[in-house]
């Protein structure tokens, strides 16, 4: 099945993602990562309330044992597939595995979710700009009360670029390199960076799951930066990418602010491409059609990472 694996993989990403545009998220009780965050909920509890030393230990092992969990489980699901469809003749088993595979991966992963909510922001401007700053705080962690029409459209697009490699590429990344094993540990990661990793209170006990996040986010988030951005301009994003705190998020972020030519940040801590236009109503619809492109643009290169990731095991 070596020579059928990457094609296998290439097929079940591509049936995850059109399942994505067809029919969205699954309901709540049938989707991983809202047991993922059912798990970080009731095991961070009282967490940020010890010690810094007990914190960080607590964190670290909740994550550590959450990881296995649901990795593992993944695994565990996959190899049922390949068992099952194991009597099939070749061609049959690379068509039923793809599928079956494809549908396990799509929960893992969420383009339709993103780039509605984005897109909403923008009708959401257009009612007023009260109503915009309450609907892009959906996406962002961050005080909009105070933000101009421009800015919401900003973080709306800041936000689609981040979420790109978070949500979709680096799910499909992990997978072409491990499996749905991979896949889920990485939405793991993703998902416990989301809730624990933050400063502050949760300096300690979120130290883990945020440094875990950075490390298997790093390779995505400068894919991802360049399926967004033509070649002439890659060496002005490693410039931008260098603005932000985070190792990682500055690279989509500031890729697609050079992509579409505005000016994208967080009024008082950083600004990416601070030379670039404000952001027009248009600009966020043309972000998503940039953010789609960057996903059929890298089909090919994950599945060669695929067809190297087999030969490797």
């Amino acid at each position: 099945m070596i020579g059928q694996a990457p094609l296998m993989v290439a097929l079940a990403m591509l049936i995850a993602l059109l399942i994505d545009a067809a029919l969205g998220e699954p309901p709540a009780a049938l989707h991983p990562v809202v047991w993922m965050g059912r798990f970080l909920n009731r095991w961070g509890r009282g967490l940020p309330d010890r010690t810094a030393a007990r914190a960080f230990f607590g964190g670290a092992t909740a994550w550590i044992a959450g990881a296995a969990l649901f990795a593992c489980g993944a695994w565990a699901v996959s190899r049922g597939v390949m068992w099952v469809v194991g009597e099939l003749s070749p061609w049959p088993r690379l068509g039923v595995t793809a599928l079956l595979c494809g549908v396990l991966l799509k929960p893992l992963l969420a383009w339709r979710l993103l780039r509605t909510e984005v897109l909403a922001v923008e009708s959401a401007l257009g009612e007023s700009l009260e109503a915009g700053r309450a609907r892009v705080a959906h996406l962002a962690s961050r005080d909009t009360r105070g933000l101009t029409a421009s800015q919401v459209r900003e973080t709306a697009i800041e936000s689609l670029a981040e979420n790109l490699n978070d949500s979709v590429i680096a799910p499909l990344f992990w997978f072409a390199v491990a499996g749905l094993g991979g896949a889920a540990l990485y939405r793991f990661a993703n998902t416990a960076d989301a809730m624990w990793g933050y400063r502050g209170r949760w300096e300690w006990a979120g130290k883990w799951a945020a440094r875990a996040d950075d490390v298997l986010s790093w390779i995505p988030a400068r894919l991802t930066a360049v399926a967004l951005l033509p070649p002439r301009h890659w060496l002005a994003l490693r410039q931008e990418a260098r603005r932000t705190t985070s190792p990682n998020g500055g690279w989509p972020m500031g890729a697609m602010a050079l992509r579409l030519g505005v000016q994208l940040g967080k009024p008082g801590v950083y600004s990416l491409n601070p030379h670039g236009r404000p952001a027009a109503v248009s600009d966020s619809a043309r972000a998503a059609r940039v953010a789609t492109a960057a996903i059929a643009l890298l089909l090919l290169p994950l599945m060669a990472l695929a067809w190297l990731a087999g030969l490797l095991r």
